[in-house]
């Protein structure tokens, strides 16, 4: 399945955020990758601006670019606010919720979860990351010993961020939990202008 599998801090440093999760090299060299080091750059064109936040957008979610417009053009289609509707999406993919419940530390960790098929959704196991997960439906860790028993599933559940987001349910006994509702654009905590991703896809 397609994924990103180059370097992610030269992708964290290029937008100046820890895309991928907390960085050590970041916090040294917060500055764009490049052989001239920390010199000034360029101002960005409204293009470029545009075009940046829809990578940066594609980097936190873990998509290309083929299912990224498509996601867009699903969120297109639907009555309300496209932009917000298309953050809805993302943050409804199993593996977004997977990492969200904190069963994984990252969405990759996630996804490998997903792919593997240690995770379940209404007790069935679904092997599509981009799955779309509904309100009401439960997404856990497979019941078997040897998932249970998986070392990073279970440093990763230990972590307090499980169970800190208003749209989810976490069952630490059961290692289950409850997608309960899709968030509002003010509960999704990324830093992503989705208005300029609109502006781009309607040029």
């Amino acid at each position: 399945m397609a994924r990103y599998i180059g370097p992610k801090t030269k992708i964290s440093r290029r937008f100046g955020e820890p895309i991928y999760g907390p960085d050590k090299v970041l916090d040294r060299r917060n500055f764009p990758p490049g052989q001239h080091g920390p010199k000034r750059r360029r101002k960005l064109t409204e293009y470029g601006m545009q075009l940046r936040e829809k990578q940066k957008a594609k980097y936190i979610y873990g998509m290309l670019e083929k299912q990224f417009h498509l996601f867009f053009e699903r969120a297109r289609n639907k009555h309300g606010n496209t932009g917000e509707i298309l953050l809805q999406m993302c943050e409804s993919r199993l593996d977004n919720v997977v990492f969200r419940l904190g069963i994984a530390p990252t969405r990759a960790a996630a996804r490998q979860l997903v792919s593997h098929r240690h995770i379940v959704v209404d007790g069935d196991v679904v092997h599509t990351p981009s799955f779309i997960v509904k309100a009401g439906m439960k997404v856990g860790v497979r019941a078997r010993e040897k998932e249970r028993a998986m070392t990073a599933i279970r440093d990763s559940i230990a972590n307090p961020r499980s169970g800190s987001y208003d749209w989810l349910e976490w069952d630490a006994e059961n290692m289950t939990g409850t997608f309960v509702r899709v968030p509002s654009r003010e509960e999704i905590p990324e830093n992503i202008d989705e208005q300029t991703i609109v502006e781009l896809f309607s040029r």
